[in-house]
C-alpha cells in the first residue's frame, strides 16, 4: 500500500500522474496519489484532470503555505503508511520505477532515495547554469551518494514511512528561503534515521533560466545563514557555511565582501554565458554570503 505525494506550484503534473497510475496499476498494488497545489496561478485547469484517474486527487490550497508546510500536510492527509514524495517537475526514467521502490518496503524505519538525472542534451543557453550544476552536483551515482548519504539526499524523489514524521518533520518555522531539505536531512542524521541510496532516478525537467537560478541561489544562501545563525544546523554541515567560518576566523569577511561587490558584474556575466564555471559559481556564493555579514 502506497501513498504518492506531489506538491505543486505552477507546473503541469498530469503527464507525471498518468505515468505513475500506469506503473501502480501494472504492479497491482493498492495506492493513492495526492496532488496539492500551493495556490498556483498557472496550470490549475490542466491539473484538475487528475481527479479523473482512479485513486487520485487534486487539491488547490487557498493560500500559499510554502515548501515545508505543504509536504507536512501531504504526509498528514496520506492514508497509507508508505509515502513516496515526488516533485512536480520530475518524471520516472524507468518503467519499473514504482516496482523498484515497492521492493524496499518493509518494517524497517528508513528512507529510500532513488536519485535524479538530467537530460544529456544541452538545454538553451539561458538554462545552462542550472543544467551544469544539476549534472555535476546533484545527479550523482549511488557509489558517490553513499559516501555522504545525508548531504547527497534530495527531497524530490524518496520513500519514507509515515511514522518517521512523528520524529522528523519539515520545519515550518523557518523562512521559505530554500534549504528546508538541508535541515530535514540534518534532522534525520541527528535522529539516526538511515538513508538507503538506490539507483531509481527521475529526470528533473523544470530547469530555471540562469538569472532565476542565480536569484534563487541567493535566496538559498539567506536561508542557509538563517539556519546557521539560529543553531538549527552545524556550520560545518554544508561546505559553503564551513568555508565562510574559515573566512570569518581569519577576519577576511569584509575583504571578501568588498571584492565580491567589485567583481560581481564580471562573475554574473561569466555565469550567464555559454560555459558557466561552477568554481566561479562557488566563489560567487561565498562572496554573497560574506556581504550578509
Amino acid at each position: 500500500m502506497l501513498s504518492i505525494l506531489i506538491p505543486i506550484y505552477n507546473y503541469n503534473v498530469l503527464p507525471l500522474v498518468s505515468e505513475l497510475v500506469k506503473q501502480c496499476t501494472s504492479c497491482g498494488i493498492i495506492f493513492e496519489i495526492l496532488c496539492f497545489d500551493d495556490a498556483s496561478s498557472l496550470f490549475t485547469i490542466e491539473n484538475q484532470k487528475i481527479d479523473q484517474f482512479q485513486n487520485c486527487s487534486f487539491v488547490v490550497l487557498e493560500k500559499n503555505i510554502g515548501r515545508s508546510a505543504i509536504r507536512n500536510l501531504l504526509a498528514k492527509k496520506a492514508f497509507y503508511e508508505n509515502l513516496l514524495f515526488l516533485d512536480a517537475d520530475t518524471m520516472p526514467i524507468g518503467k519499473d520505477f514504482i516496482s523498484n521502490y515497492i521492493s524496499y518496503i518493509d518494517n524497517e524505519e528508513k528512507i529510500v532515495y532513488g536519485g535524479i538525472l538530467y537530460e544529456s542534451s544541452k538545454p538553451l543557453k539561458s538554462e545552462l547554469l542550472r543544467w551544469f550544476y544539476g549534472k555535476e552536483r546533484e545527479a550523482l551515482p549511488v557509489s558517490e551518494r553513499i559516501k555522504n548519504p545525508y548531504l547527497s539526499f534530495l527531497t524530490l524523489n524518496f520513500l519514507i514511512k509515515k511514522s518517521i514524521f512523528s520524529k522528523v518533520r519539515f520545519n515550518e518555522e523557518i523562512p521559505n528561503l530554500r534549504h528546508e531539505d538541508t535541515l530535514f536531512s540534518f534532522d534525520l542524521k541527528q535522529n539516526q534515521i538511515k538513508i538507503i541510496h538506490i539507483d531509481n532516478p527521475v529526470f528533473h525537467l523544470g530547469l530555471e533560466d540562469s538569472k532565476t537560478f542565480l536569484r534563487k541561489s541567493e535566496e538559498a544562501i539567506l536561508g542557509l545563514k538563517n539556519l546557521v545563525d539560529s543553531n538549527l544546523i552545524s556550520p560545518d554541515y554544508i561546505k559553503l557555511s564551513h568555508y565562510f567560518q574559515i573566512i570569518k576566523k581569519y577576519h577576511l569577511t569584509a575583504l571578501i565582501a568588498v571584492g565580491f561587490k567589485i567583481f560581481r558584474p564580471l562573475l554574473e556575466k561569466q555565469l550567464l554565458s555559454k560555459k558557466p564555471s561552477l568554481f566561479l559559481f562557488d566563489i560567487y556564493r561565498l562572496g554573497y554570503y560574506s556581504t550578509l555579514n
